[in-house]
């Protein structure tokens, strides 16, 4: 019997308008704006008023490093946000929306898939409610205005060599990533050496990701860096005047997004920071809003938990005051064939012993987890391929970690396969178990905190840069900024910098090629190895095979 797509489950849902799906959570229809029928926005003065709420219980999804196997982490987080439903509890689900980039690209969308997605999925997965156009607008407008700013004087005394502020698409375009601009002329304004980032690492999207309301996203829009004088000393973007219209364009994108699942849990999608070159997680204002609303919050971190899980509890937890519950930890057994040496064509042979190699990525990550002081739980996502002496020893490996695993069938059955995950997540996020830490304190130096990622997350044996990066962290701190978390950019695909270096390695290098201030997120990014913050496109992307059919449907999207 053929297998239907992602996107054909989804066009068959049977959606209920957005207003009823508001009332599970007790938000009135005045307080959303709808974007059609099966979308809305939330209200900021509806959300400024449950301040006085308590919160309920946060839980994480998380999984092992990616493989071109499959993990399913955001499938387990509607199926688990499905599964408190179904055992009766007032659940809502918080992820990221999805950028376009790798959906045209090789990852595609950011929905789930099977019978546990987020609908309605073709918008999601394009163009949504212009969330992600807002965000690139607002972040070139300033680009434009420093540009200007030159051109028109130069008041601020820019040095020009020292423009840190570059420009961004919401599309992989590696074409981009180094550019020249101003050509053609003394009208077209002074030449110079920048480049694109793709939108979701810009740090307007992180800013947005972080801000707790308007005036705060409008501080942090003023506090970012744009470039430095020849003193060095820093112009800040409320110095270019750009933060108030920066502010006006953004006002909307603030707002969060409602939507449903297919077995209608509500659902806040908003923001979108990628994992493994930025904080990777949706935003503050989704999540808290979704924590005074629902006694059950599932949210997700990008990627593997070497960068996601660790971003969420290092940067989004510490800067906006959550405490997680409860992890689950999501694994595959394909994956972890694949981390054990088994090549993608030959994954529907059943190799226990290959399962069993790739296990040290899954024990790896469980260690790290519980290093935060929070329960773990290990989701192994089910294929129709796996067999049980292959599923068994996933869970005699688990139990010799301490830790416990649940095999999920929501792919195929929904919220029916994940009810004992459900059930028993629940129970643990009840029962208080949790001892949340992050992994350093603040005051701990910038490169001593990037050394300590490195080690005790990524195993690796030393950390190496150039003498100017450490130099310029020292002025960072000189200048207040020592006391921010850092933002580990890096492969999703090893523990180390080398993409095809699987498994748990250990006393691998990790090299750190630039550093980057983001002043108004509040983070320090330290980009490693080859990583790029502008993404290109697989010899054969997606786009090649997303058309429009005769009816007018969209096809290829997953």
């Amino acid at each position: 019997m053929a297998v239907k797509p992602d996107i054909e489950i989804a066009r068959e849902a049977s959606k209920r308008p957005i207003q009823e799906i508001g009332a599970k959570l007790d938000i009135g229809p005045d307080h959303l704006l709808p974007y059609g029928h099966d979308k809305a926005k939330v209200d900021q003065r509806f959300i400024s008023g449950l301040s006085d709420r308590p919160n309920g219980r946060l839980i994480l999804v998380t999984a092992i490093n990616p493989t071109p196997a499959g993990e399913g982490k955001t499938t387990t987080t509607v199926g688990l946000g499905d599964g408190l439903s179904r055992i009766g509890k007032k659940a809502a689900i918080c992820i990221r929306e999805a950028s376009l980039g790798p959906n045209f690209g090789m990852k595609g969308g950011a929905a789930g898939g099977g019978h546990a997605q987020i609908v309605p999925m073709e918008e999601m997965n394009l163009h949504f409610t212009g969330d992600f156009h807002a965000i690139t607008s607002a972040h070139n407008l300033l680009a434009a205005m420093i540009d200007n700013h030159i051109y028109w004087g130069n008041e601020q005394e820019i040095d020009l060599r020292r423009v840190v502020w570059r420009r961004v698409l919401d599309m992989n375009d590696r074409a981009l990533r180094d550019t020249v601009t101003s050509l053609g002329g003394v009208s077209n304004g002074f030449p110079r050496e920048t480049g694109f980032d793709i939108t979701v690492a810009s740090e307007v999207m992180a800013i947005l990701c972080l801000a707790e309301d308007l005036a705060d996203l409008e501080r942090r829009l003023g506090d970012m860096i744009v470039a430095y004088r020849r003193d060095h000393s820093p112009v800040f973007a409320r110095d270019i005047g750009a933060d108030g219209a920066m502010t006006v364009l953004l006002k909307d994108a603030m707002m969060p997004n409602l939507v449903q699942t297919l077995e209608h849990t509500p659902a806040f999608v908003h923001g979108g920071p990628f994992a493994n070159i930025a904080h990777g997680c949706n935003s503050v204002i989704a999540t808290k809003t979704a924590l005074k609303l629902a006694d059950y919050v599932v949210t997700e971190a990008g990627f593997g938990a070497d960068l996601g899980a660790e971003k969420f509890f290092d940067i989004k937890c510490r800067k906006a005051g959550l405490s997680p519950d409860c992890v689950v930890l999501v694994a595959t057994v394909r994956a972890l064939k694949m981390n054990g040496g088994v090549g993608k064509d030959d994954l529907g042979a059943e190799n226990v012993e290959a399962v069993t190699r790739g296990c040290a990525n899954l024990g790896r990550h469980i260690h790290n987890l519980k290093g935060f002081g929070v329960p773990v739980v290990v989701a192994i996502n089910h294929f129709t391929g796996d067999t049980d002496a292959e599923i068994a020893a996933v869970r005699d490996y688990v139990a010799g970690q301490g830790a416990e695993a649940h095999l999920c069938t929501h792919w195929a059955e929904g919220s029916a396969g994940t009810e004992a995950l459900a059930t028993r997540v629940a129970e643990i996020a009840d029962g208080g178990a949790a001892q949340f830490a992050p992994l350093y304190p603040d005051e701990m130096p910038l490169w001593q905190k990037i050394e300590t990622v490195a080690e005790r997350i990524y195993h690796a044996h030393e950390v190496t840069a150039d003498t100017r990066i450490r130099e310029q962290l020292h002025q960072w701190e000189a200048q207040g900024y020592g006391n921010l978390p850092v933002c580990m950019a890096k492969t999703q695909y090893s523990f180390s910098t080398d993409p095809n270096l699987r498994g748990a390695p250990e006393g691998h290098v990790v090299p750190v090629r630039e550093v980057r201030l983001s002043a108004g997120a509040g983070f320090v990014v330290a980009i490693c190895g080859e990583i790029m913050t502008m993404p290109g496109l697989p010899r054969h992307p997606a786009a090649e095979k997303i058309r429009l059919n005769a009816a007018g449907d969209i096809e290829g999207l997953f």
